[in-house]
């Protein structure tokens, strides 16, 4: 592993500290090293690979797709785009659809949308539109998106920043209230905050903002690219607490684990603020991802795979609570978007998953005390059961060092 380990060193960019394996195959909740080691996927790239590795149908759909036509750009019409987006409204309830790639580039179109939306409709002055965000939140890695995040690394160094964001503690119904002002386009929240810990609001928490954006006229905007399309145990974590948002920001797992997919959803009055020419993609909405999507989309509903995350996540969260050690300060998500929170002093999260890898599970911290859980859909029971004799042995290991 160490030569293709320094290659890539040498010729990327360190943006990234991956732990020290080298990933040739996957299938399934499987992926396989090329010395032929087999590891427990528990992050499925942030909930990306929702369906598995390599899953059979969408590589099927991939295929196929590539070898009739895969890109054209937005300049034509194509016989994939429409069934794609209208099964994508139809699943989600909203009324028409924005397609992108990444999840980033669909905050962004959320963001232009709001503000155009504030101009025309709401009747903003000029420039003057600002919309509410929430600490810890992380809706990607542009430089408007950085702006308004509240972790300082993420912003070291890359400013100047665009004005018109306002933050809010995050699951502070009232804190959110009191911010909105003439000027407020729009609230963007993630049901659930994962790159901040996998924290879960208090419940009724996204009601709440409902009822205020929609008493004071704004857009209630709700960031699903992580929690999306049935990783909380919902096709849409906003479902929990009954909510319809006014714009959705969907990714990720739309891609089936195979290509960049996202799209920005709305209301009606929302999506007329767009005329041709005021954005655009050259690869959003291509051929090859309109039939990946659609086929993810036929997956999901088709294996009630929402209903499964439900399921084997409230499993897999009473299996580690149980573990009832120390070094574990909190076991919290929904569905299979779980972290576990481990005391600093005792471990750190880096440390625990790369001990979990050498037990064949493979997982990743963030800010360095939160363990992610968020394995495909897909998982079995017993593979569950072989994550947490993972996470078993590793607090042992830490016990017998202390």
């Amino acid at each position: 592993m160490e030569p293709l380990i320094a290659l890539e060193k040498r010729y990327c960019a360190e943006n990234y500290a991956p732990l020290p394996v080298v990933l040739h195959s996957g299938a399934g909740v499987w992926v396989t090293d090329i010395h032929g080691r087999r590891y427990l996927d528990m992050m499925s790239a942030y909930s990306a690979v929702s369906f598995g590795h390599s899953h059979p149908r969408l590589v099927a759909a991939l295929t196929t797709q590539a070898g009739t036509l895969a890109v054209t750009s937005r300049a034509y019409y194509t016989d994939q785009l429409g069934p794609f987006l209208q099964r994508l409204c139809e699943m989600t309830g909203m009324p028409r659809a924005l397609p992108m790639n990444t999840g980033a580039e669909a905050v962004e179109t959320a963001l232009k949308a709001a503000r155009k939306w504030a101009y025309q409709v709401r009747g903003v002055a000029p420039d003057r539109a600002e919309i509410i965000v929430c600490a810890g939140n992380f809706a990607g890695r542009t430089t408007a998106i950085i702006g308004f995040s509240s972790e300082p690394q993420y912003r070291a160094g890359f400013g100047p920043f665009a004005p018109g964001f306002v933050t809010v503690p995050f699951g502070d119904a009232a804190a959110l209230e009191a911010a909105i002002t003439p000027n407020t386009a729009a609230f963007l929240v993630e049901p659930v905050q994962g790159e901040a810990g996998i924290i879960v609001p208090p419940p009724g928490y996204l009601a709440q903002c409902r009822a205020i954006c929609a008493r004071h006229n704004v857009l209630l905007i709700c960031d699903e690219v992580q929690t999306g399309l049935g990783r909380t145990g919902r096709l849409l974590a906003c479902e929990h607490d009954g909510v319809r948002p006014d714009g959705l920001i969907l990714g990720k797992a739309l891609g089936g684990g195979l290509l960049p997919v996202s799209a920005f959803l709305a209301r009606e009055d929302v999506m007329a603020v767009f005329t041709p020419g005021d954005h655009g993609s050259t690869f959003g909405g291509n051929p090859l991802a309109c039939a990946v999507g659609f086929a993810a989309l036929g997956l999901l509903r088709e294996e009630d795979l929402a209903a499964r995350a439900q399921r084997l996540g409230d499993m897999l969260m009473t299996k580690l609570r149980r573990l009832h050690h120390p070094a574990i300060r909190e076991v919290r998500g929904k569905g299979l978007l779980i972290g576990m929170e481990l005391d600093p002093a005792l471990v750190s999260a880096r440390d625990f998953c790369e001990r979990l890898m050498q037990h064949g599970v493979l997982s990743k911290d963030t800010h360095g005390t939160v363990v992610r859980l968020a394995p495909p859909l897909v998982i079995t029971d017993q593979e569950i059961d072989i994550a947490v004799a993972a996470f078993t042995a590793v607090l042992q290991e830490f016990d017998m060092a202390a």
